[in-house]
């Protein structure tokens, strides 16, 4: 990895079930790097390490074969009919998953590398618990924490609806209402004057989109993400049983996100008599799909959501949003 610390003074990562995504600033702007959350085992054969390595794809060898973690992980699995392995699970490291924290700390590895002699700053994304729970966190924060400062960082956590308040809210002086739809949670954060109100999520997201479309079609979640995040909008007229299960379930997922905003909103006890409309942006792989803004303003609209909106838009980067927010985060605040 290129240390990049005479341009950058902190690096920002989205750690998300589905996506990590680091994001420095250089000279020329902001520079992002993406990788699957994801890993897939083949058998080991030196022919076979030997062709990643020329390829450059990032691997583990162990006794149980090879290990291929990140961006290639989803071709592999396309390739072998097979589904990937996932790290996270739900916004947080998979319990149920004995290699997770192996993998994880391997791919942020190759996101990362280790800190220079220069310190660093490294801020990272957390979800919030999702309503009515009281979701312990304790374990994920702390082993990601962990695994960075090993790395030599100094490092710390971020909200995730709170970041993109950060990166995209700027202009209405961080008072708005950021949402990341990500893979295991679509999460959200009121903020005022970049104070933290109100922070929640909502556990439909885009892990529930490809599961409950790959059960009605018939097809692996892996294939329908595939296909999703190939081309797919929400507009009504599909070309192919796959695309029209996947706008029914948006649709769904979209509704349930509107009626969480709503009932988090109505029962909130401390929100502020700001005193004027306030922005909401959303953000996030879940959202990148042409449509989606607009049929999540139709839905909020028909709610009666209580709170004045100024505007609802995409941020600028979608999938580099949370990124961005953290980075700010570890420049501004460590």
């Amino acid at each position: 990895m290129t240390q990049t610390a005479k341009f950058s003074p902190g690096i920002g990562l989205d750690v998300g079930t589905s996506r990590l995504v680091a994001a420095r600033k250089t000279e020329q702007g902001f520079r992002y790097e993406t990788q699957l959350n994801a890993f897939i085992n083949v058998p080991f054969s030196r022919v076979t390490q030997g062709a990643l390595r020329k390829e450059g794809i990032p691997y583990i060898v162990d006794d149980s074969g090879i290990w291929i973690h990140g961006n290639d992980s989803q071709r592999f699995a396309d390739l072998l009919n097979t589904e990937v392995r996932r790290p996270m699970l739900g916004g947080v490291l998979n319990a149920g998953e004995p290699e997770s924290v192996r993998v994880i700390s391997e791919i942020l590895k190759t996101l990362t590398g280790n800190a220079g002699p220069t310190p660093q700053n490294v801020c990272f994304s957390i979800p919030a618990a999702p309503l009515s729970t009281e979701a312990n966190l304790t374990w994920h924060d702390a082993t990601l924490k962990q695994m960075l400062t090993d790395m030599g960082y100094r490092v710390k956590s971020i909200n995730e609806g709170l970041a993109v308040v950060y990166s995209e809210l700027e202009d209405s002086n961080y008072t708005g209402i950021g949402i990341s739809c990500g893979g295991g949670l679509c999460n959200i954060c009121f903020a005022y004057l970049s104070v933290p109100i109100l922070s929640f999520a909502v556990p439909k997201a885009g892990d529930f989109i490809d599961a409950s479309a790959a059960a009605v079609a018939g097809a692996r979640a892996n294939r329908v993400r595939i296909i999703k995040e190939d081309g797919f909008k929400i507009n009504g007229h599909y070309a192919n049983k796959i695309h029209q299960v996947l706008g029914v379930y948006y649709d769904d997922m979209i509704r349930t996100l509107v009626s969480s905003l709503n009932e988090g909103f109505r029962n909130a006890t401390t929100l502020p008599n700001i005193g004027r409309p306030i922005p909401l942006v959303l953000s996030g792989g879940t959202s990148l799909p042409q449509g989606f803004k607009d049929r999540f303003e139709s839905v909020l609209q028909e709610s009666r959501f209580p709170v004045a909106i100024s505007e609802i838009r995409l941020a600028e980067e979608p999938l580099s949003a949370t990124a961005k927010g953290c980075l700010m985060a570890a420049v501004s605040e460590m």
